[in-house]
């Protein structure tokens, strides 16, 4: 994968973080700094996490199905954008403004379920550790910032955008797992 790959990668599974740090900076009366910083800790540390756990379970069955890996990896792109497009298609969740725990846990694991089959595709997209630990890197590098800045976002101008940009990481994950079973069919190089 190249790094625009790898940032597109990156900007598309981080839209789900980004709706629901909105949702959160809506329901936060007063917003500090260090709201936005455990909010973006919580959604990026899941989104490098996920991957890796991901990419161990697509090399355990990577045996079965490296012949149609690209199958794989364009199936679960498609499924994982689809999945954005139709949450964006159907409007406004409720959020608490709570940073407890509990609650940060649970959408932190929620929004970064797409990271995790994104990571089964890692398996047969990426050929080396350190790229993949680098690719980790910049997927919760990149949900840290659009997460920090989706609460403030959303503490100011409230949901409208949410739905926007559920949207867009939608169709850049659908475009990727076009291309990338473009690149196993030999269509393109």
């Amino acid at each position: 994968m190249s790094i625009t790959e790898v940032l597109l990668l990156a900007a598309g599974l981080s839209m789900d973080a980004f709706a629901t740090a909105v949702c959160k900076g809506l329901a936060m009366p007063k917003l500090k700094w260090n709201h936005m910083c455990i909010v973006g800790l919580w959604f990026g540390g899941f989104q490098m996490l996920m991957p890796l756990i991901g990419n161990l379970l697509g090399e355990a069955f990577a045996v079965y199905i490296s012949s149609i890996g690209h199958w794989v990896a364009f199936v679960l792109l498609v499924i994982i954008g689809g999945n954005m497009i139709k949450e964006a298609a159907g409007g406004a969740e409720s959020s608490d403004g709570s940073l407890a725990f509990k609650s940060m846990l649970t959408m932190a694991v929620a929004t970064s379920i797409d990271a995790l089959a994104a990571g089964i595709t890692f398996a047969f997209l990426i050929d080396s550790t350190a790229k993949l630990v680098m690719t980790a890197f910049v997927i919760g590098c990149t949900t840290f910032l659009f997460s920090a800045v989706g609460v403030k976002i959303g503490n100011m101008f409230g949901i409208k955008y949410k739905s926007k940009a559920e949207l867009a990481g939608g169709i850049i994950l659908i475009l990727l797992g076009i291309k990338t079973l473009a690149e196993g069919l030999g269509w393109i190089g």
